[in-house]
Parts: structure tokens; C-alpha cells; sequence
């Protein structure tokens, strides 16, 4: 129960926040919306404001914002062609089309920002252990040392500690170290050690010996900071995904790591009980995958139409509407498959049977 209700918050927030940018668009350029619908089929509760009626419906596993003239074939009142999506720009089309995905992205950094704002946990640098075969122990690092620096740049976090080493170059790293009230310089010459990355490949990093002491802090940053912040890590995992669907393009990810509706539910129960910042945290990953997933190429997806539109800015016109249609019957065939392969895998985890893949 706990999981099935922190899986309908994140997505129920997700879809709302997407179709809220189409519908918001949508009206600021005058195009007429019929309805804002939260998930799918039958429509089980509903209410007209003005002219727009908004609906929850059944399938809670997306929604929909219905607007005036999307539909090629649809009967348009002669009061109301100049309000219809049709009538409209191509620039102005994109503008709605693009504004579901942009909202998704526009989530994560608000929720980053906020989190930012107001303190994440992590582990400061105090170390925990030194591995006396390592090189830290041979240059006099010893356990309970509070790194304050690398190579004379400031260091609060583990974490930054950690990528500061990983990323130095040269021989040798001076580490600033604090040890009870004293404060001492340390020259180490990291090992070459070799391990997996996040994509299971192997790579070489360079290391120095030490662990984290279990030493919590929560640091927080003032508004501006924190935006910039929330910017800089949604395009980090904007980035993050692009390389992710490469690698699965290319078989160094197994095709068994996409999860479905399933996968999610389980993880925003894990998140849930971690916390209010892991939860949100999540909650902001997924709305970037979303946002990402929906400006892949494939009809019926919005990058799918802003395919379309595209083609209709550069060459003058719009693809026929058998093209189309014959293109949307395909993406939607594949996003059926995909859908169907997502569900594969989040039962194959449960249930402990291999995939084909």
C-alpha cells in the first residue's frame, strides 16, 4: 500500500506537471483546450470550468490535454477557426508540443534547487580507514583525518574529495589535512587501480587508499546558488541519460536494465521510506527521464510531432497526412513493444526468470 501510494504521488505529479505545459501554452497563444485529462480511458470523475473540461480517467499510466483542431479530421466551428491548434504557427505548434517535455525538465531543477536550498545529507571529509597498503598510509594519512583541501583547492564534501582525486593529474597530490588542532600538508602519489564504471565498463582511476567515515553534515546554499546547482545536476543527468541509451544501443548496458511501471513503484517505495530528499530526489530523475522519453523521435511521442513540424519549417509544407498517419501507426507499435518489454523485465526481476536479453 505504502509503495502503490508514493508511486501514484510521483507519477500523478509527473503527468499533471506535463500536461500542465501543453495546456498552459496552449492557452497563453489562444488555442482553444477541450479537455485536461489525468490518465487514460474511461473517464471516472470530471468537471467543465469555463471550456475546458477536466477529468481524472482510469488508466493511471499517463494523460492527455485535448485541444481544438489536433485532430486533422476534426469538425472545427467557423467561430472558432481562429482559436484552433491547425490554425496556428508551426513555430507556435512546436511551442506547445515542446512545453510538455520542458515542463518535466523545469521540475527537476525547481525540486533540485529547493533540496539544495535547504540542505542535502552527505558524508563529510573526515576518514574513516586507511588502507596501510595503500598510498595515503605510506605518506602519513591516518585514520580520523579531516581532508580540508587537494592540491590547494577547497574540498567539503566526500564527494568532492573523491572526484578531486580521481580527476588531479601529475604524480602527486597535496592533501590539506586538519588532525586534532593541527593543520599539515600530505604529498601522495595516487595508485592506478582498475574498476567499473556505472556502465559496468572497465576504466583506470586513481586512488589514494582511504573511506569515509561515517560523518553526516547537511549542507545548504543560498537561492541563486541553488538554482544553478539544480541547473547544472538536471543537465548532468540529462547527459547521463543520452550516454545510458547509447550504451544500451550499443549491448554495454544489458536491454534488462529498462524497467516499467513496476520498477518505479517499488523504487518510489524505496525512496519513500529513505526520506523526504531521497523521495524527491527520485522524483526528479524520473521526471527528467520523462521529459527525455518524450522528445525521442518516435510518432505519437511529442518529439514525434516536433519531427513532423520540423519538416513543415524547413520545406514548407506538411507531410501528408498518410505519411503520417502510417508513421504513427509504427511508433506506436513501438512504443506498444516497449512498453511491453518493460513490463517483461520488472516481472523477469520479481519473479527470478531469465530475459532473452
Amino acid at each position: 500500500m505504502y509503495t502503490a501510494v508514493s508511486a501514484i504521488i510521483v507519477l500523478g505529479v509527473l503527468i499533471f506537471v506535463h500536461e500542465f505545459g501543453h495546456f498552459i501554452v496552449a492557452k497563453r497563444f489562444d488555442i482553444k483546450v477541450l479537455r485536461f485529462s489525468l490518465g487514460f480511458g474511461p473517464k471516472i470523475i470530471g468537471r467543465t470550468y469555463g471550456e475546458t473540461e477536466y477529468c481524472l480517467s482510469a488508466v493511471p499510466l499517463g494523460g492527455y490535454v485535448k485541444i481544438l483542431g489536433q485532430d486533422p479530421d476534426e469538425e472545427i466551428e467557423e467561430e472558432d477557426l481562429d482559436r484552433a491548434f491547425s490554425r496556428k504557427s508551426v513555430w507556435v505548434r512546436m511551442a506547445v508540443v515542446v512545453a510538455g517535455p520542458l515542463f518535466n525538465l523545469l521540475l527537476a531543477v525547481l525540486i533540485f534547487s529547493v533540496v539544495y536550498m535547504f540542505g542535502v545529507p552527505q558524508l563529510t571529509t573526515k576518514v574513516g580507514t586507511v588502507n596501510k597498503d595503500f598510498p595515503a598510509y605510506q605518506a602519513g594519512v591516518r585514520d580520523g583525518d579531516r581532508i580540508l583541501s587537494v592540491n590547494g583547492n577547497k574540498v567539503t564534501s566526500w564527494t568532492e574529495l573523491s572526484h578531486a582525486i580521481r580527476k588531479s593529474k601529475g604524480d602527486t597530490i597535496t592533501l590539506g589535512i586538519k588532525r586534532a588542532d593541527k593543520v599539515i600538508s600530505v604529498n601522495v602519489a595516487p595508485m592506478i587501480k582498475k574498476t567499473k564504471n556505472l556502465f559496468g565498463e572497465t576504466i583506470e582511476v586513481r586512488m589514494v587508499g582511504i573511506t569515509a567515515a561515517r560523518e553526516i553534515t547537511t549542507r545548504s546554499v543560498g537561492p541563486f546558488r541553488a538554482i544553478w546547482m539544480g541547473i547544472h545536476r538536471t543537465w548532468e543527468i540529462i547527459y547521463l541519460t543520452f550516454v545510458s541509451i547509447g550504451k544500451i544501443i550499443q549491448r554495454v548496458i544489458p536491454a534488462k536494465t529498462i524497467g516499467g511501471p513496476i520498477m518505479i513503484m517499488q523504487m518510489a517505495g524505496q525512496q519513500a521510506r529513505a526520506g523526504l530528499v531521497n523521495f524527491l530526489l527520485f522524483m526528479a530523475l524520473i521526471s527528467i527521464n520523462l521529459g527525455i522519453l518524450n522528445l525521442l523521435p518516435i510518432p505519437v511521442l511529442d518529439g514525434g510531432h516536433l519531427f513532423f513540424m520540423l519538416f513543415e519549417a524547413v520545406f514548407g509544407k506538411p507531410l501528408s497526412v498518410r505519411k503520417m498517419e502510417i508513421a504513427q501507426n509504427i511508433g506506436l507499435a513501438l512504443l506498444v513493444l516497449l512498453m511491453v518489454f518493460a513490463f517483461y523485465n520488472d516481472l523477469s526481476r520479481i519473479f527470478h526468470f531469465k530475459g532473452f536479453f
